[in-house]
């Protein structure tokens, strides 16, 4: 656990680093990457590679075994602490965790590592998750690729509302009074944002998202893109809370660090993905329909090898792996609920930096819908009371995140 007074940096690294990755993302959606002057008499092109983008957000998160070794090297090596010295000694939190639970319920639970469900070849299990991600993280993108980063970002907001349902579903948690109507804020929130983004869209000059080669937005109006995109990043929330479902079960089932679940995850994800992009360019990206769609690999790499392109996907992945690792260590250090607040706040940076750079213009109703799913948001894990003294208790608010979540993005 950090020292209070690493705290703030901490925070800081995580916010730098979250909204780093949401730009540097959207940075990439900007560029031109196919007939740039003009002189073909066609429109110029823009990277538009979703799957690419989700294959190198999971090399980042990969990156989360070079941390890992880099510390057991360290305290291998040069940190060699002890009681005498002033030193720290392990502890065993799976043991502590079940020693509370025992004296809670009063009933003896079994050991972590005889119970745990990762043990040996069933860590190959981390692999649902990361097929959830795959599935989530390319919606994700192909969404920012029809709205701007503020609104993707805000409208992510409605991971709370599915995590929350299937919580209860499939966790068995309950939720209060108070944080069904905080759901109801949240979508209410989202679906205000969206709104905004229809009734005032904002314009693309080039070419809208290809799918296997044919214009998938040809004929559709501006708000029609923006209701497509803010519908595609809301429902790909759905792959996201499963995953952050599976995670909780699997780590409150299991001893094992969640930097190592994040580093499992981005091996088993970009296999996965491997194997699709393969797949899928010798199905459908090789074909004169595929060409210069989101499958067809070949035409990736080459929009790859730009400069701006391939600089940027480095800085991506590097953004990834430090949001992972401060994510983590705010949470240890902090709570989950400071986690989600600062998330919170990461929306904000990335509006106005999105402002700053003329990516998009001011909403008036984007503020008011980013308002109500902040309140929800916060009302939901105890940061704020409800209005009414009815909704109010005082009691103990149940997490329906992990204690310590798996970040991504």
């Amino acid at each position: 656990m950090a020292s209070r007074a690493a705290v703030p940096f901490l925070v800081a690294m995580m916010l730098l680093t979250g909204v780093c990755n949401t730009l540097l993302t959207k940075y990439q959606d900007n560029q031109c990457v196919r007939d740039c002057d003009g002189h073909s008499g066609r429109r110029p092109a823009l990277f538009e590679q979703p799957v690419l983008q989700t294959a190198q957000m999971f090399i980042g998160e990969m990156g989360c075994w070079l941390v890992v070794g880099i510390m057991s090297l360290y305290q291998r090596f040069i940190s060699k602490p002890s009681p005498e010295r002033g030193g720290y000694q392990a502890v065993d939190t799976a043991d502590a965790d079940d020693s509370s639970a025992n004296r809670r319920d009063g009933h003896p639970k079994p050991d972590a590592h005889s119970r745990s469900v990762l043990r040996g070849a069933r860590v190959m299990l981390l692999a649902l998750p990361a097929i959830c991600d795959i599935c989530g993280t390319t919606l994700m993108n192909v969404g920012l690729l029809f709205v701007a980063a503020s609104i993707y970002q805000m409208t992510r907001g409605a991971l709370v509302l599915f995590v929350g349902l299937f919580s209860v579903l499939f966790l068995h948690r309950h939720l209060r009074l108070f944080q069904w109507l905080s759901l109801v804020g949240v979508v209410l929130g989202v679906g205000v944002v969206g709104l905004a983004g229809a009734i005032w869209p904002d314009e693309k000059k080039t070419t809208q998202p290809d799918f296997g080669g044919q214009a998938a937005a040809d004929g559709l109006s501006d708000a029609a893109r923006a209701i497509i995109g803010v519908l595609l990043i809301a429902g790909a929330q759905i792959f996201t809370a499963t995953q952050f479902v599976l995670e909780e079960w699997m780590l409150e089932n299991s001893p094992i660090e969640p930097i190592r679940v994040v580093g499992w995850e981005g091996l088993f994800g970009f296999l996965v993905t491997l194997l699709v992009m393969v797949v899928m360019h010798f199905a459908i990206g090789r074909t004169e329909a595929g060409k210069y769609g989101y499958f067809d690999m070949a035409e990736g790499l080459r929009q790859m090898s730009d400069k701006r392109i391939w600089v940027s996907s480095l800085l991506i992945m590097i953004s990834i792996g430090g949001f992972n690792y401060f994510g983590l260590a705010v949470t240890r250090s902090v709570s989950a609920t400071s986690r989600s607040t600062i998330d919170t706040c990461r929306t904000l940076f990335i509006w106005i930096v999105s402002l700053g750079l003329g990516w998009e213009s001011f909403k008036m109703l984007q503020i008011v819908g980013f308002a109500l799913l902040v309140y929800s948001t916060f009302v939901f894990n105890g940061i704020v009371q409800p209005p009414l003294k009815s909704l109010q208790d005082n009691g103990e608010i149940e997490e329906l995140l992990p204690e310590e979540p798996i970040e991504h993005r």
